[in-house]
C-alpha cells in the first residue's frame, strides 16, 4: 500500500515537472517570436556590420549602452576613417535606467590662436575644405571619458581592445571606405592608404593602422589624459604645427566635454530628447512641429495629397535654412524654435500652391557640410544611447599626424557663412541631432549622418514611421528630397518616381520646382551610399528590440 502511494506521488511529481517544463518551453518559444530584424535582449545599429558586432559583443559581456557606443565609434574610426575618428568630436544623448536623459557634448572648439582672416577664406560654394587652419581642438576622447565615467560598466581599456586588434592586424578595405580613398590627395594621407610600391589601395586590399593602434593602446592603458597632456599630445601638436596649424598643448589640456539636460518636446505619443544648440536638434524639432500641424496619416501619400505633403515639407525646410545663422549666437534664444506657437507661425507662412523668392524665407545661404557617423544602442536594462561623431568633411582637414596615426578634423569650416566672427573656445554649429524618443511602451533611438542632410534623413524617417504608416525599415529606405543651403532641391535616386502621379516616366534631366507643378532646373539625383547604414535606428517594442540601419 505504501509502495503504491509512493508510486502515485512520484508519478504526480513527474507530471508536474513535465507541465512546468512545457510551460517554460512554451513561454520561451512565444517570447522568442520576434520579427525579422528584431532581437530579444539588446540591439546596436552602427554604420557597418563589423562595428555593430563589436558593440554587441561588449553588451553581451555585461557592458552598458554607453560602453557599446564607445566601442562602436572606436571601431568606426578605422572602418570609416573618412568620416570619424579621435581627431574629431562627438555628441551623446544618453537615457539611463530611470528614464533620465542627458547630453554629453565633446564637439571640437576654436583654438586660442587662429587665423584672423579665417572666415574670409571660406569657399563661396561647397567643396571639401582641406588645411591645418580649419582644425578644431579634438574632443572625441574627452567625450568618451566623461560618458564612461557617468554610465560605463566595463573597464575603460576593454572598450579599446577590439579596435586595437583590428587596426594592428589589418582588414580588407570595405566598400564605403574604398569609395572615398580618391580623396586622400595629400602626401601623408596618400602614404597611409598606399602599398609598399606607392600605389593607392582599393576596396578589398588589406589596410593597417598600426600607429593609431599604438596610440589607442596608450589611451586604453593610461586614460584620456594621455591624449591631452602626455606624449601623444606632444606628438600630435608638433605634427599639427609642422603642417601650419595653430593648436597648442594649452588648447588640448584645457579642453572639457560638457553635460547638459536634453531639450524635450512632445511628438505624438513620444517625448523627443535632442541635444541643445549649437547642435541641430532644435531644427529637427521645428521641422517636425511644422509638419505635425498638418495632421499627416497614410492618406497623405495618396494622389495629389502626396504632392501637397512634399511641397509643404520642402517649404518648411526653406524656413529652417533661413534660421540656421542664429544657432551659433549664445545671446539668441533659439529655444523658442521648439515652441508650438513658432511652428504654427511658420506653417501660416507656407503657401500650398506656390513658392517664393529667397528673401521670403529670410535666407542667408551657407556652405554645405557632410560626413559623420552615428550609432544607436538599446541595452537590456532599458538604457539607450544615440551618439553622432565626426571629423566633418571627407578625411577632415586631410592633415594626418604620422606620429600618432590620427586624422585631424576641419570643423572650423562649419562657421563659414553662418557668422561674421568666432571666438576661442566656441563650438561650431552642427546638424548633429542624436535623439531618444520615449513613450509609455516604446523607446526609439535615432540619428543620422551626412552633415546638413542629417536633419533631412531624420525628419523624413520619423514622419514616415510615426505618421505615414511605414515600418522602421520602410521609413529608413524611403527616398528623400534634400533642400540644400541655397534652397535647391536634390532628389535621392528613385525619388522622382515616387512623385510621378501621372504614371508616365519623367524626364530625369529635369526636376519639379518647389511648387511641384512645373519643371525649372536641372534634376540632381544624389547618392547616399549605404544609406540604411547612414540612419541607424533601434526601437524597443514589448520584449523585442528592433534593429534597423546596419549593413
Amino acid at each position: 500500500m505504501a509502495r503504491s502511494k509512493a508510486r502515485v506521488y512520484m508519478c504526480c511529481s513527474l507530471i508536474l515537472l513535465c507541465l512546468v517544463a512545457i510551460i517554460v518551453c512554451i513561454a520561451l518559444l512565444v517570447r522568442r517570436r520576434c520579427p525579422a530584424g528584431a532581437y530579444l535582449s539588446a540591439a546596436v545599429a552602427a554604420d557597418s556590420e563589423t562595428c555593430s558586432e563589436i558593440a554587441r559583443d561588449i553588451l553581451q559581456l555585461g557592458g552598458s549602452a554607453v560602453d557599446g557606443a564607445i566601442a562602436a565609434l572606436l571601431c568606426t574610426a578605422v572602418i570609416n576613417p573618412q568620416s570619424t575618428g579621435i581627431g574629431g568630436g562627438a555628441i551623446f544623448t544618453v537615457m539611463d535606467h530611470t528614464g533620465n536623459v542627458k547630453v554629453i557634448n565633446s564637439r571640437e572648439t576654436v583654438p586660442k590662436v587662429f587665423r584672423p582672416d579665417l572666415l574670409a577664406a571660406c569657399p563661396k560654394t561647397f567643396q571639401l575644405v582641406a588645411g591645418s587652419q580649419w582644425i578644431g581642438v579634438p574632443g572625441e576622447i574627452r567625450g568618451f571619458e566623461l560618458a564612461h565615467k557617468l554610465y560605463g560598466k566595463l573597464p575603460w581599456a576593454s572598450l579599446f581592445q577590439p579596435t586595437i586588434k583590428l587596426a594592428r592586424d589589418g582588414f580588407p578595405i570595405p566598400e564605403v571606405q574604398g569609395r572615398y580613398l580618391k580623396h586622400t590627395d595629400t602626401n601623408q594621407t596618400l602614404k597611409l592608404f598606399s602599398d609598399e610600391h606607392g600605389n593607392l589601395l582599393k576596396t578589398g586590399d588589406i589596410v593597417k593602422f598600426e600607429k593609431l593602434a599604438d596610440t589607442l593602446e596608450i589611451i586604453a592603458n593610461e586614460g584620456a589624459d594621455a591624449f591631452y597632456t602626455g606624449k601623444i599630445a606632444e606628438d600630435l601638436i608638433r605634427d599639427i604645427q609642422e603642417a601650419g596649424g595653430t593648436l597648442t598643448m594649452e588648447d588640448l589640456a584645457s579642453f572639457q566635454a560638457t553635460v547638459t539636460d536634453s531639450w524635450v518636446f512632445p511628438l505624438g505619443e513620444y517625448q523627443m530628447h535632442v541635444p541643445p544648440p549649437p547642435a541641430g536638434g532644435v531644427f529637427l524639432s521645428l521641422i517636425l512641429n511644422i509638419m505635425k500641424g498638418y495632421e499627416l496619416d497614410s492618406t497623405s501619400l495618396m494622389g495629389q495629397q502626396k504632392v501637397l505633403t512634399y511641397h509643404r515639407y520642402v517649404e518648411a525646410f526653406k524656413f529652417v535654412n533661413g534660421l540656421k545663422k542664429y544657432i551659433h549666437d549664445p545671446n539668441f534664444s533659439s529655444e523658442e524654435f521648439t515652441q508650438k506657437s513658432f511652428a504654427d507661425h511658420i506653417r501660416s507662412l507656407i503657401s500650398d500652391y506656390k513658392t517664393h523668392d529667397p528673401e521670403y524665407y529670410n535666407i542667408t545661404p551657407h556652405v554645405d557640410s557632410m560626413g559623420t557617423t552615428h550609432v544607436s544602442v538599446l541595452a537590456e536594462d532599458g538604457t539607450a544611447v544615440s551618439a553622432t561623431s565626426s571629423i566633418n568633411h571627407i578625411f577632415g582637414s586631410k592633415v594626418f599626424s604620422s606620429s600618432t596615426g590620427v586624422i585631424l578634423n576641419n570643423q572650423l569650416s562649419d562657421f563659414c557663412k553662418k557668422t561674421d566672427h568666432i571666438i576661442a573656445g566656441e563650438r561650431p554649429p552642427s546638424s548633429m541631432s542624436p535623439a531618444v524618443l520615449v513613450s509609455k511602451s516604446k523607446t526609439l533611438v535615432v540619428g543620422g549622418t551626412g552633415g546638413n542632410m542629417i536633419t533631412t534623413g531624420m525628419a523624413s524617417m520619423l514622419m514616415n514611421h510615426l505618421w505615414l504608416g511605414k515600418s522602421l525599415e520602410e521609413a529608413i529606405a524611403a527616398p528623400v528630397v534634400y533642400v540644400d543651403p541655397g534652397n535647391a532641391l536634390k532628389f535621392e535616386s528613385k525619388f522622382d518616381q515616387l512623385l510621378d502621379t501621372s504614371k508616365k516616366k519623367r524626364n530625369t534631366s529635369t526636376m519639379w520646382s518647389t511648387s511641384w507643378r512645373k519643371r525649372t532646373a536641372a534634376y540632381t539625383p544624389f547618392p547616399m551610399p549605404g544609406r540604411r547604414a547612414k540612419q541607424p535606428v533601434t526601437e524597443k517594442k514589448s520584449d523585442c528590440l528592433w534593429l534597423c540601419g546596419t549593413t
